[in-house]
């Protein structure tokens, strides 16, 4: 006997507020500070399921570090992650306004994520190996890579490390542990199992950490990424940055819906961890278990960073366009700069005044940089690296056709 079935449908995810509305936060299913377990280093990544659907969070409303996640973070730590934050918020308006005066082509801020990369940075070795996306600036501010450096790349000028062959905020810092950044989505994942499985076969103890945005794990890469680091436990940390937005696509598009991403890694057999990413402890915390079971060849770790990309995706974007304009301010989690700060305020530690002498302290140092870098040139100045650098960094020792192409271009 034949049943007669309704006509089949698409379910199309929706996000929860669009401009003019008031968004609803309730789909991100939060945890209280200081409620969700901390399991031992070696547990099973199947044990992990509840860890990727809750959401480790150690600094509550008030301040306070609650928890088994609460760490004894050394004083110094937090007070450098406070720098690292500020640093590099400071650095982005800066280069926001640099872009709009036409100095440079593009730039891409990290505004509302700031904690996850420096106390990241903060909680592994210099010489981890670290497989950014674009809006990790804030390790190479944790890692004090030289910010004349970077704004030359910025300007595409004469002394641009990379010599003008990357789009601008495309760093490439292989000293401070800095992979190239790809524009192509989600291949940094596959790079960093790749650098991980390479470091356990010479018998080295280096450890990778490789980033990648919430839309990207619908590339293919990502999946790819999974099957390798669980299959031969590559020592690796796997970092889901979920801040809610793909330039236009709100993350339920990319399977954040129903589930949580942080669950795909339970799936593959990772241990996977869902982490409140603007609470610098909570980031520092996790950073740091997950590094040490990478270095116990117990495997790899995935972390789901939440957090809200307070900013445009790029200056490219508008996105009045396509979400509430006052959402940053509504969003649960609050400004990760003001949480660690009311954390130092109440451990005495840190203080008002202190906040706005290094705010001053590091915004004029931001400016020196930028003079300093400009004096090479700017991107409407036209002073660009030589056309010769072309035939350079291609091979160990240049062949002889390219020789002879040089010459004919009289260079």
């Amino acid at each position: 006997m034949n049943q007669a079935y309704e006509p089949l449908r698409l379910h199309v995810p929706e996000p929860s507020g669009r401009p003019g509305c008031k968004t609803d936060f309730s789909y991100l299913r939060l945890t209280d500070a200081g409620t969700v377990r901390k399991p031992a280093i070696d547990v099973e990544p199947a044990d992990t399921a509840d860890l990727a659907r809750g959401l480790i969070r150690v600094l509550d409303d008030e301040g306070n570090a609650l928890g088994p996640w609460a760490e004894d973070i050394p004083v110094e730590i937090l007070r450098k992650g406070m720098r690292a934050m500020l640093k590099t918020r400071i650095y982005d308006n800066r280069m926001v306004v640099a872009q709009r005066q036409k100095k440079m082509s593009f730039y891409m801020q990290s505004l509302g994520e700031e904690a996850i990369g420096s106390a990241q940075a903060l909680a592994l070795n210099i010489d981890d190996m670290c497989f950014p996306t674009y809006r990790q600036q804030s390790i190479l501010m944790a890692r004090e890579v030289p910010l004349v450096d970077l704004i030359c790349q910025l300007l595409s000028n004469e002394n641009d490390p990379l010599k003008g062959r990357q789009l601008p905020i495309m760093y490439s810092v292989k000293e401070a542990g800095f992979f190239t950044i790809s524009g192509n989505l989600a291949t940094q994942f596959v790079q960093a199992v790749g650098w991980g499985m390479a470091s356990a076969i010479k018998g080295d103890t280096k450890i990778a950490s490789a980033w990648i945005g919430d839309g990207a794990t619908a590339e293919s890469d990502f999946h790819t990424a999974l099957t390798f680091a669980h299959v031969y436990r590559a020592p690796v940390i796997l970092n889901v940055v979920n801040n809610q937005w793909a330039i236009s696509t709100f993350q339920a598009i990319a399977g954040g819906e129903a589930t949580t991403f942080a669950g795909r890694g339970v799936g593959c057999g990772i241990a996977s961890l869902r982490v409140d990413g603007n609470d610098f402890a909570a980031v520092y915390a996790a950073s740091r278990w997950a590094a040490e079971r990478a270095r116990r060849n117990l495997g790899p770790t995935m972390i789901e960073w939440v957090t809200y990309r307070a900013g445009p995706h790029s200056t490219s974007d508008d996105p009045s366009k396509y979400r509430p304009a006052d959402d940053w301010s509504c969003f649960p989690l609050g400004d990760p700069i003001a949480r660690l700060k009311q954390h130092l305020v109440k451990i005495g530690h840190w203080s008002e005044e202190e906040h706005t002498a290094v705010s001053a302290e590091l915004e004029a140092e931001v400016i020196a940089a930028q003079k300093a870098a400009e004096q090479y040139g700017t991107l409407a100045g036209g002073r660009i690296p030589s056309a010769a650098t072309m035939f350079e960094d291609v091979y160990k020792e240049m062949p002889e056709h390219l020789k002879r192409q040089r010459q004919q271009l009289g260079i």
